[in-house]
């Protein structure tokens, strides 16, 4: 996944310029003036302008080095830094918010996805929220990739768990991707020790576009 975000970084970042208008509630809704925020897989840092605009104090991180070196030429004022998901380079209770857009189905195998969120509450405060989005694949090219590796699975061709895709950008790249469904996510988040104080569904104006959200306290 670092490799295959390496290479298409720039691209990326031109197609990531700003977060979504569907997901901007989970900023306006759970912030406040002052809190010490972690982005975590944040990319070519487009969520650094609302964040900034909160007052918050941002950092972000990401294990894409040439995404980070993008968000530090974007945003010269953040505090960004290479760092991975799984091992958060901060101390135990640093944050009173983490947040984590598009990074969990990134993640492969639900032993790695389980040490991801551990580490995430370890860095989070007592009473601190976790807010984080997940792909929902619904359109039926995306329903297809399920079906295809599902297939590879029961032949015995695919070493990939349920619900793992491959999802191609373009020629350059196929990025790892895992399918959840919202219980699946939910209940994953639980294992972790959070407590779900709100989940759903988000979707764009078109409804082309949807992602499982969560806000986890902890």
């Amino acid at each position: 996944t670092r490799e295959d975000y390496n290479l298409i970084a720039d691209d990326f970042s031109r197609k990531r310029e700003f977060i979504w208008e569907e997901i901007k509630f989970l900023f306006d809704d759970y912030l406040s003036g002052g809190e010490k925020v972690l982005d975590l897989g944040c990319g070519n840092g487009r969520c650094f302008s609302i964040l900034k605009e909160k007052k918050v104090d941002y950092y972000g991180i990401d294990n894409s080095e040439r995404l980070i070196d993008i968000a530090k030429i974007k945003h010269p004022d953040g505090k960004f830094q290479i760092g991975d998901a799984l091992n958060i380079p901060f101390s135990e209770n640093y944050f009173d918010r983490v947040y984590s857009i598009a990074v969990l189905h990134h993640i492969p195998s639900g032993e790695l996805r389980l040490q991801a969120l551990k580490e995430t509450k370890r860095v989070l405060k007592n009473g601190g929220f976790f807010i984080l989005t997940a792909w929902k694949f619904h359109q039926p090219k995306k329903i297809y990739q399920i079906f295809k590796y599902s297939f590879l699975k029961l032949l015995g061709v695919s070493k990939f768990d349920w619900g793992d895709v491959f999802e191609p950008w373009g020629k350059k790249a196929k990025r790892y991707y895992h399918c959840f469904s919202q219980r699946e996510l939910e209940t994953l988040v639980e294992s972790a020790g959070f407590i779900i104080k709100r989940s759903g569904i988000i979707k764009n104006q078109k409804g082309n576009r949807q992602n499982i959200y969560m806000i986890a306290g902890k």
